[in-house]
């Protein structure tokens, strides 16, 4: 390898560092796609169902720029949403330290992948053939040979491009998605979990920056769900989809509203719980922040009120000791929050429930809007006329988006 490097310190093909440069950034974003696309929306959530030949496209590349088994993958990734911020998930910067999933996340993840109850339970459904078990499970192999294309073909400067390869998978995936992700950015959805979206534009990781997205609806094959976002992964499964290479099994559903309230029935209950996490935001921008707001302006430089629209919006599982004492504190002050935020909880409960029949469940939601109608709270009574416009996907989205 030495006397090549001397004497094709370029590499075949005598690239510019420009050149050099593009070519890496363009093999990253090959591994993003591959990550999203692949291991991600396919094979971990079935979001999409990938051709074949793109399967087999992306299994290699990932084999040759990370080593990584498809199925260790999906097993790690689907465990950390059973468990998502708890001590059983397998890298949750709340458990673990936001430093250490950002520095050490590759590592993290390996520990997990040792596990072999984690592998039985959480990787079904992957690759299993002969190329898995005789090819791709020599990670070291796909790495070494990814380092001699690099070689070869760029020259002494393959071995910087290798490097930036080999780090970009461990850092972007591991470290900023999990990590980051779980702890910095904005909120559309109050999900369970810490999860964040990044930034609006999801580009650079395969739109894999609108985390919180993808936790609120996790088969959904588009991360994108409010107006100014953008998910380059949609893009290329749009275009994959129209080459044929791609068909898309789900989306999250979207909200359809009749022109007017109906009587709550089973499809009121149907529509509320398929856009559960709508109906949560919709509660906070219709109900909460507004009377909070009214609250705010009747007292005037009232510190107790400064954060409290984080508080009393945030998923109460998520909030620590001395959050919960000041939100207690803040609806001790306020009949008409401590009013309006029972009347959340109880709308929550609806949906949390199991094993109660769709009679029940029908019966209570019809009970909570009787009562927010005439509970004297104008935005309250105005949100639950609206929720009783409500409907479920229309058919045709259903084939497409599910549940």
């Amino acid at each position: 390898m030495l006397d090549f490097l001397v004497n094709h310190i370029d590499g075949l093909l005598g690239l510019s560092t420009v050149a050099r440069i593009a070519v890496t950034f363009g093999c990253i974003q090959v591994s993003m796609m591959a990550v999203t696309l692949y291991l991600h929306r396919d094979q971990a959530h079935r979001a999409i169902d990938l051709h074949p030949a793109l399967r087999h496209f992306f299994r290699l590349w990932i084999w040759l720029t990370s080593g990584m088994v498809t199925r260790e993958w999906v097993a790690v990734h689907r465990k950390h949403h059973a468990f998502c911020e708890t001590p059983d998930d397998p890298h949750s910067p709340v458990v673990h330290g936001l430093k250490t999933i950002l520095l050490r996340g590759a590592e993290v993840y390996r520990l997990e992948t040792a596990r072999a109850a984690t592998l039985e339970k959480y990787g079904r459904g992957t690759p299993d053939d002969w190329l898995e078990h005789n090819v791709y499970r020599h990670g070291l192999v796909g790495v070494y040979t990814m380092l001699g294309i690099d070689v070869l073909l760029f020259g002494a400067g393959g071995i910087t491009m290798f490097a930036f390869q080999m780090l970009a998978m461990p850092f972007f995936a591991a470290g900023v998605i999990n990590g980051l992700g779980h702890a910095v950015g904005y909120r559309n959805f109050e999900t369970e979990d810490a999860s964040t979206n990044l930034v609006p534009f999801g580009v650079l990781i395969g739109g894999e920056e609108l985390h919180n997205n993808h936790h609120a609806f996790p088969t959904s094959a588009r991360f994108a769900l409010r107006r100014g976002e953008f998910d380059i992964g949609w893009c290329y499964i749009r275009l994959f989809t129209a080459l044929g290479l791609c068909r898309i099994a789900r989306v999250a559903p979207a909200p359809h509203v009749a022109a007017e309230p109906r009587t709550v029935d089973v499809l009121t209950l149907r529509a509320v719980l398929q856009n559960r996490m709508h109906v949560l935001r919709e509660f906070s921008r219709r109900v909460t922040m507004p009377v909070l707001r009214i609250e705010r302006r009747s007292r005037r430089g009232d510190v107790l009120l400064r954060r409290a629209a984080r508080l009393l919006t945030r998923w109460p599982g998520l909030l620590d000791e001395a959050s919960r004492l000041r939100l207690a504190r803040i609806l001790e002050s306020s009949q008409v929050l401590a009013t309006t935020h029972e009347y959340r909880r109880q709308l929550m409960q609806v949906w949390q429930q199991a094993n109660v029949s769709n009679e029940r469940l029908v019966a209570e939601l019809r009970d909570w809007c009787t009562r927010a109608e005439a509970s004297g709270i104008a935005a309250l009574a105005e949100f639950s006329a609206r929720l009783r416009a409500w409907l479920p996907q229309p058919a045709v989205a259903l084939a497409v988006a599910g549940r």
